[in-house]
């Protein structure tokens, strides 16, 4: 089964640009680059990845096109550009010369709630539409009612939220995460990772039996249809090793049929970044071929 990871990062360390890496996270204060994915991918059965900003630059963005470029297992970027610049049409159009950029993500978790509300941001929103770009949605879970007034205002335009909008796993809360995400879901054009859920939890005392809730929920809530399986590495390693997520995700699904588990290893991720062949040329997944092999 062709296995596609659809969330991870690449950077070259250096505390000034990325400052958000505190002393919590000193474990992932080093250089993490395309080699280093690859012995992950070895080890975890993986065979495919897209690359997602981790810094909030143009200069960022050109890089990683260019990294996907030179490396055929990289089959799509979510890049960074300044959606408030008037600008940013323009801009976009030159980065999408590149066919590797297919997506956008802003760091909303950063912002203000009302940040995604603005009328300059939901401007760049409509150049990102308009380029048939999807658009990732990083947010906390107190943001998913704003999240889903945004999302309300651009029904054409793919959204894939990141990270299960980062529920309150240390808590052990479902609520009102689950009620809003559920909410989000009835809008057809939203998506969904199953990434980023160790490192909600407590990084050295979570269980599986702790993240099985809100893996069951997402995939009842939007259905294997519009989940995709995403690492979140390196930053996953705060909390859990790659092949111990990979294996964890495995074991979860394991019960549903293999249309729906190859759905959520590549099926939906290559439908929502609209890349649909893998390298080689032969499809990742079809209605008559559900095991994608």
């Amino acid at each position: 089964m062709y296995k596609l990871d659809s969330h991870h990062h690449c950077w070259i360390y250096n505390p000034v640009e990325y400052g958000w890496i505190d002393d919590k996270m000193a474990i992932i204060r080093r250089d993490f680059l395309l080699g280093d994915l690859e012995r992950e991918f070895s080890a975890a059965g993986i065979h495919a990845a897209i690359s997602v900003q981790a810094r909030q630059t143009l200069e960022e963005t050109r890089w990683l096109l260019e990294l996907a470029q030179s490396h055929d297992f990289i089959q799509g970027v979510v890049g960074w550009v300044p959606l408030i610049n008037p600008r940013v049409g323009a801009q976009l159009e030159r980065l999408a010369e590149n066919p590797k950029l297919r997506a956008v993500r802003h760091v909303l978790q950063d912002e203000p709630d009302g940040y995604m509300l603005r009328d300059d941001f939901n401007r760049g929103i409509r150049e990102v539409t308009r380029l048939a770009l999807a658009y990732d949605v990083l947010i906390f879970e107190r943001q998913l009612p704003t999240a889903i007034q945004f999302v309300d205002l651009h029904p054409n335009q793919t959204f894939i939220v990141d990270h299960l909008a980062k529920p309150p796993v240390k808590r052990n809360e479902l609520s009102p995460w689950h009620e809003n995400l559920k909410d989000l879901a009835r809008r057809p054009n939203v998506y969904c990772k199953l990434s980023g859920l160790a490192t909600e939890a407590e990084h050295a005392n979570w269980t599986p039996e702790q993240l099985s809730p809100y893996i069951d929920a997402v995939i009842e809530i939007f259905s294997p249809q519009r989940v995709m399986f995403g690492s979140d590495w390196p930053v996953c390693l705060l909390a859990i090793e790659y092949t111990q997520w990979a294996a964890l995700v495995s074991q979860a699904i394991r019960s549903l049929s293999p249309s729906e588990q190859a759905r959520i290893w590549s099926g939906t991720a290559l439908e929502a970044y609209r890349i649909g062949y893998p390298p080689g040329g032969q499809p990742a997944h079809t209605i008559e071929d559900p095991t994608g092999q």
